[in-house]
């Protein structure tokens, strides 16, 4: 038993020590076009630049993120195969009973990049320039307005459903099959509201295509300045503010999880990354290990309530 132990840790410490000597799969477990997707394509480059080898982004959606994610929960833990992911990450374990992965134990946390607000945008056939003119909306015709989601327990979902909760009205949930799709449903005026993160709303909100009527942050956003809060347009007490965060498989090797950190932070911390990120409204964070575990650990916690509050199930 002492000499396979010996073996497998000399194994461990071998590929560690080789690490990374060939492609790295990032996977985005959702559909192209989302927040999470928009971070990869942002890292990518630098990351695998940084690395030493390509790092192929691949979109395994399905089940608001399930599908994806308990294919990296599965995958060998070697370093080969990486998770990008956000809020339903912690949130789909309130949301689905029979869930093939544990957030908190089925993972190794490598650092979480950063965060950004969403933004309330309705479709310019929405009679409501503000926060507080909508809620009116809602409040003389309730259950007729819809927003769009990306799934249930995604990002526009929960940032939807807490708008419901502290406005005490009743904008019905459409869900899409990810943050493009909703984003799209929006701009065709299939749905009349949604909650794009700021780096997908950004540009339709600048051309015109969406009209902006707060940002869901606990401060405005420097892109977009002119843009007030939830909170301070007539919403008291809302914030939503969304994560993007890497992770790797439970069992991979610890050094290979701190050149993982080392690696995406210091590639976090160049100034054309800096710019760009700033450029798309998110605010990077480049954590530690240790920090994005406990991040997750008061995410799970926090969004639970939410859930069981909107009573938000999945259909």
């Amino acid at each position: 038993m002492l000499v396979g132990s010996l073996v497998s840790l000399r194994l461990a410490a071998a590929e560690s020590e080789a690490y990374p000597v060939r492609p790295v799969h990032l996977i985005v477990p959702f559909p192209p076009g989302g927040s999470v997707d928009v971070v990869a394509r942002v890292i990518g480059p630098k990351f695998a630049e940084a690395l030493g080898q390509p790092v192929v982004i691949e979109n395994r959606s399905g089940a608001s993120g399930n599908i994806g994610t308990e294919a990296v929960a599965r995958a060998r833990p070697d370093g080969y195969t990486l998770l990008i992911h956000t809020i339903p990450f912690v949130a789909n374990v309130h949301l689905y009973p029979n869930l093939r992965y544990d957030p908190l134990g089925d993972f190794e946390p490598i650092t979480l990049v950063s965060s950004s607000p969403s933004l309330l945008v309705v479709h310019p056939s929405v009679p409501a320039t503000s926060v507080g003119e909508l809620l009116q909306l809602a409040r003389s015709r309730p259950g007729a307005l819809n927003y769009s989601a990306a799934g249930a327990g995604t990002n526009p979902h929960i940032a939807g459903e807490l708008f419901n909760m502290l406005g005490n009205v009743d904008i019905t949930a459409v869900q899409y099959k990810g943050g493009g799709p909703a984003l799209i449903a929006t701009l065709g005026g299939e749905t009349g509201i949604t909650f794009p993160n700021i780096s997908e709303g950004l540009p339709h909100v600048k051309s015109g295509r969406l009209r902006a009527l707060a940002v869901t942050g606990a401060t405005r956003a420097g892109v977009l300045p002119d843009v007030p809060t939830v909170a301070e347009s007539g919403l008291p007490g809302y914030e939503f503010v969304t994560w993007h965060g890497v992770l790797a498989p439970k069992g991979t090797p610890d050094p290979v999880i701190s050149l993982l950190n080392r690696t995406l932070t210091r590639t976090l911390s160049t100034v054309e990354q800096a710019q760009l990120f700033q450029q798309m409204g998110l605010n990077i964070i480049a954590s530690s290990p240790g920090e994005f575990a406990a991040h997750l650990r008061k995410e799970l916690d926090k969004w639970g309530k939410v859930i069981r509050e909107r009573n938000i199930r999945v259909n």
